[in-house]
């Protein structure tokens, strides 16, 4: 079952850095959802994966991530 997440990601800055998170999620789950907000530096996520899963993604991806 799919369920929406937000994550706040304080390093997230530009294009590339959503680019980045946005494949590693996606790596993790191709069919996952995922929505970058630069200018709160907010990630939502729509996926089957747990939120530590998701979260450990971002992290694999270069950037620490809290739940928001």
């Amino acid at each position: 079952m799919e369920h929406p997440m937000k994550f706040h990601v304080p390093k997230m800055s530009c294009g590339h850095c959503t680019a980045a998170i946005q494949k590693g999620i996606k790596a993790k789950d191709p069919t996952a959802e995922v929505t970058t907000e630069l200018e709160t530096r907010n990630v939502l996520v729509t996926s089957r994966l747990a939120q530590a899963d998701v979260q450990q993604a971002i992290l694999d991806a270069g950037y620490e991530a809290t739940a928001a």
